[in-house]
This record gives C-alpha cells, structure tokens and sequence, in this order.
C-alpha cells in the first residue's frame, strides 16, 4: 500500500505539473513568421537578399529579447519563381506552420496569387516592393510606392528641363500584370499632357527574356527623330542583365535615350559592367547613396550580417526593414499577434527609414514615402538627381477615369 501510495503521490505531482506546463510553455513558445521569396528561378537574382535581410531582422530582434516575451521563429520556403506555387506555399504557412505574418513576393504576378489564400484564411502579408497599385486588402500591408508616388513624379522630371524635356517614351516591360498596369497609367497621364499616341511605343517580353538584339534596335531607331526620347523600364528580373548589356552593345547611351528604370536598383547592377551604363536612371524612394546617419548604420549592420564588407542595400530592402519594425511595433502595442489586433495598430505607427525620413502605415495600408531618381556611376551605385518630400499615396490612381471619386 505504502508503495502504491508513492506512486499515486508521484502521478498526482507528475499530473499537476503537466497541467501547469503549457502555460509556461506558452509564453516562450516561438512566435513564428513566413518568408516567401523565391531563392531559386528567374527572379532569385532580385529576391534572395529579401531573404537574408528578413533573417538578420529575426536575429536582432531576439537579440533583444524577441517579441512579447517571445523569441522570433522565421519560416523560409522557396516558392522558386513558379507563381502558382506562391499560392500553395502560403497556404502552408497560414494553415500548416501557423505563422502570425508573411513577409514576402516580389512580382505583382506573385502577389496577385496568394491574396485569395491571406483573405480566405485571415493571414496577413506584409509586401516589400513598389508596385501598380489598383488593389487593396485588408490582409496586405503595402511597404513601398504606387505609381501615384513614384512612376508619375519620375515622368514629371524626365519632362523638365532638369530631365532632358522627353517628348517621346518607350514603355517596355516585362508581360505580366505590373508593368501593364503601370504603363497603362503612364499612357493617361501622357495623353493628358498632350503626348500624342504616336509618340509611345509600348512594348513587353517574357521572365527571362534574352534575345534583346531586334527590340534594343527598334527602341533606337524610335529614338532617332530628334525628338528627346526616354525609356520607361519595367523590365523585371534576371532579363534586366541581357537588355542592359544589348543596350551597351548597340551605343545607346543616356545622353541619347536615357533608361529609367523602376525594377532595377544595385543589386542588379552587380551582374552588369556599369561602365556602359553610366547616365542611365532608376527611380525609387532608397538607394544606397544616401547620405543619412540611419543609413550608415544600415548598411554597416548589414555587411556585418552578411559578412562581405562590399554587399550593397536597396530599395525593396530598405522597404522590407522598415515593414519587419512596424510590425513589431503593431504587435507590442496590440500586446498580441492577432490579425485584426495587429491590423488595428499597425495604422498611424510610424518608423524612421535610412533615408532619415518619417514612413507612416496610413489607414489605406500603403505608407508614405518619397520618391528619389539616381543616375548609373561607373561603380554600380547611384547619384540621386532627384528627391521629393514623403508623398502620401494614392493606391488607385486619378489618371483612370474608372477611379474618379475614388480615395481609399
């Protein structure tokens, strides 16, 4: 009896301590977060340092003890440039690892595939790159500029005189939904400002596109009226480094048709003998030359991580640190990791980029930002000819007259 009565003893205190258990477990129980980006495929050259940045976040921030007491746990799949696989990718994330956010996508074409899966099961994405606009969800969370706060402004000043006065554009892109979207905004604004049809040339090609010979030859000889003539590029992706390099190939050079590029910022220049390039434009709200105490920090912080004194930051970089911390600070003041919590007090937070400015999460969930134009150095990195003050976006845009009336 004695001896039965020990081990009921010992159950009754093994049984009380494994009720008391999960509450303790709870409260270091990781909490975890999806990073969808494509580390494999047509745009890996674009999306895997969003990968490596998202994880240098994770590690700084259980550095610091983790989120609510809680240590950070990122969740790295490679939905490997296939965008229906985005979908199916993201769906495990939500269901299967139950992660409390995503981080992630690149291409519209992406993005436009998992948003049923975040609205069906209540996920919330939190997306790194300027885009087309046109769109709002109330579970993605829109870290960069529309063409409302970029595309528009950057066209304004190719037709300054500061820009070269451009009369006539090429619109080339890469075929899927952002470029086309875009383009069909720039077209109305143009028109607007008295650009005849005649005088844009609108062009696209596939992911991956190489054989840049027969285009690059007709974008120059429709540059050769003596019209000033400028190319709108957004072109996506690894494609970038063929056009590019025809571009130099054939002597095109800034002089005679400047580029501007909205997809194409330093990490792509790394593949590139830029020296070919030098003149050449990109247009974005970061790049790595400016010249701000937060950026130093930024960019030392990163190369540390990184190990490679010479790693260069970007523009969807710089969008996915400042949507990482404003997410970390929605969930310290929800004091939870619900979505509609999260949702709720993600808006009005702000946090200080490494351009030095202000970012704010406006109610529309897109933040206001600035746009920068640089100009190609011979070093891969960019001189910035131009710099607006934040602008608040307007995600659907006033040049389509479907969205007259229209603010949200």
């Amino acid at each position: 009896m004695k001896l039965t009565r020990r081990r009921l003893g010992a159950a009754a205190a093994g049984l009380l301590l494994a009720l008391n258990l999960p509450v303790a477990a709870r409260a270091a129980e990781p909490i975890k977060i999806g990073i969808l980006h494509s580390l494999s495929g047509t745009m890996a050259i674009s999306e895997t340092v969003l990968k490596d940045l998202m994880l240098m976040m994770v590690k700084e921030q259980n550095e610091k003890g983790g989120v609510l007491g809680r240590p950070i746990e990122a969740v790295v799949v490679d939905p490997a440039s296939d965008w229906p696989l985005f979908a199916e990718k993201a769906r495990d994330l939500l269901a299967r690892e139950k992660v409390a956010a995503v981080f992630g996508c690149w291409t519209s074409v992406s993005r436009k595939s998992v948003l049923p899966v975040f609205e069906e099961l209540d996920g919330l994405l939190f997306y790194p790159l300027e885009y087309e606009g046109e769109e709002s969800s109330k579970n993605i969370f829109y870290g960069s500029s529309v063409p409302d706060n970029k595309a528009i402004p950057a066209i304004e000043y190719l037709m300054s005189e500061d820009g070269g006065g451009i009369r006539r554009f090429v619109l080339e892109g890469t075929d899927y939904v952002y470029p086309r979207t875009s383009n069909k905004i720039i077209r109305a604004f143009l028109e607007q400002k008295g650009i005849p049809a005649e005088d844009i040339r609108e062009n696209y090609t596939p992911f991956g596109f190489a054989d840049w010979q027969t285009e690059v030859a007709a974008i120059k000889a429709f540059g050769s009226t003596g019209i000033p003539t400028a190319v709108i590029s957004t072109v996506n992706g690894d494609a970038n480094v063929p056009f590019y390099k025809e571009l130099g190939n054939q002597g095109i050079k800034a002089t005679d048709i400047p580029v501007i590029a909205f997809s194409v910022g330093e990490e792509e220049l790394k593949g590139l003998d830029t020296g070919l390039l030098v003149g050449h434009l990109a247009a974005w709200s970061y790049f790595q030359s400016v010249d701000t105490p937060e950026n130093k920090a930024f960019i030392e912080k990163w190369r540390a991580y990184i190990g490679n004194p010479k790693a260069v930051t970007n523009d969807p970089m710089e969008s996915a640190y400042n949507l990482f911390r404003l997410w970390v600070k929605a969930v310290e003041k929800a004091g939870t990791t619900d979505v509609d919590a999260v949702s709720a007090a993600i808006v009005g937070e702000s946090v200080i980029s490494p351009t030095g400015y202000e970012v704010v999460m406006n109610a529309n969930h897109h933040v206001t930002k600035p746009v920068m134009i640089g100009e190609v150095q011979d070093d891969g990195q960019f001189e910035i000819v131009y710099q607006s003050k934040p602008v608040a976006p307007k995600p659907w845009s006033p040049y389509l007259p479907a969205n007259a009336g229209r603010n949200d």
